[in-house]
């Protein structure tokens, strides 16, 4: 039996949320931000339930429901996550088929041997709790390291799903070819490997590797016309990326860089090179970019076709227009007014849903003026 997502919650789990609303102004549509709840902990991931509802991970390893202005307790059942740094319970996402399947998919830092590593899990949930759970891809090379995990999540027009790790803090694993670290992969939804998954040819490589000289992505969309597959990713001390990814490519971390280390040392003094792929976009000074989503909703027509981006150390939401893959311009949002913003969404009902990172984080909605 499939699950009814929006049934599964006793009324005894939520506790009230609050509600406010503030009119903004943009250079091309105006709107209306809505503050749904707050008293978040730090969270990660959010996916709209078709017919209402959010999903909301948070990083201490909660998986929580909003409706109706209210949140409920803690999801029992859902996979154990290590909060460490970055790590912890990350992104969260619904299947292309959900209202068939009923499965939802999860990132976090899990431990294994070695210590923690990016894990991909998918269940459903039903009767209060999360069942039928599934580990899909479990990163074989741990370390004690708290950062860089990657995790976000997108699904291509084939239903394949994509997911990203980063360097994990060690800068030579995105060039390593036998590494998992510092790529993006795709795997079947049921956790196989795709017969044409690019390096398979490879001795030693992962076979689930789509990409390498990925950094840290945080960002990962489909675009809703040509079916690739967008990310960001976090640059060092600058050098904050968009790109577009094909299948096999290295984007050339940290052999070419638009950043330099934290310590100002130079990590490399190529921005570009032969081999590598250039990005779409580059942030320099850093925003610190998390979580991506394209825009072709019917709510604000004006946005179709444009990526909505948060920014966590600009603090701000960033609309980027774009022409083909070429960025044509930029508009930066709601800077310095709601804090540090991890995670941006486009529901079903054409809002933008966005998550502020804070021990007091925020579900905010964007909407029309009218």
């Amino acid at each position: 039996m499939i699950p009814r997502l929006l049934a599964f919650v006793p009324a005894a789990l939520f506790v009230a949320g609050t509600a406010a609303a503030e009119v903004h102004e943009s250079e091309q549509a105006d709107f209306r931000l809505v503050e749904l709840a707050d008293g978040l902990d730090s969270p990660w991931g959010l996916a709209v339930l078709p017919g209402g509802g959010v999903l909301i991970t948070e990083q201490g390893g909660d998986l929580r429901l909003y409706r109706d202005g209210e949140v409920s307790d803690p999801i029992s059942g859902i996979p154990d996550a290590e909060e460490r740094g970055q790590g912890g319970l990350l992104d969260v996402v619904l299947d292309p088929d959900y209202a068939e399947t009923g499965w939802i998919y999860l990132s976090l830092a899990g431990r294994g041997e070695g210590g923690l590593g990016t894990q991909v899990w998918r269940g459903r949930l039903q009767d209060g709790g999360w069942t039928d759970s599934e580990l899909l891809f479990d990163m074989q090379r741990k370390t004690s390291a708290g950062h860089h995990f990657g995790s976000r999540f997108a699904f291509d027009d084939d239903g394949r799903l994509y997911f990203s790790i980063g360097d994990r803090g060690v800068i030579e694993r995105s060039q390593d070819p036998t590494d998992e670290a510092g790529r993006i992969h795709r795997i079947e939804r049921d956790g196989t490997v795709p017969s044409d998954n690019p390096f398979l040819d490879e001795a030693g490589t992962p076979p689930t590797a789509y990409t390498r000289g990925n950094r840290n992505p945080q960002g990962m969309a489909t675009h809703p016309d040509t079916g690739l597959i967008w990310i960001h990713e976090h640059g060092p001390r600058g050098g904050d990326e968009v790109n577009v990814i094909r299948a096999g490519s290295n984007y050339g971390w940290p052999e070419v860089t638009h950043g330099i280390d934290y310590s100002g040392a130079i990590i490399s003094e190529r921005q570009s090179a032969p081999g590598f792929v250039d990005p779409v976009h580059v942030w320099v000074p850093s925003i610190a970019p998390s979580g991506m989503a394209f825009y072709s909703g019917a709510a604000f027509p004006e946005w179709q076709g444009d990526l909505l981006i948060g920014a966590l150390r600009s603090q701000m939401l960033v609309r980027l227009e774009l022409d083909g893959e070429q960025v044509i311009g930029e508009e930066r949002l709601l800077e310095r007014e709601v804090g540090r913003i991890r995670d941006v969404r486009v529901g079903p009902d054409g809002f933008v849903y966005l998550l502020t990172d804070s021990s007091n984080g925020r579900l905010l909605r964007l909407e029309p003026t009218s």
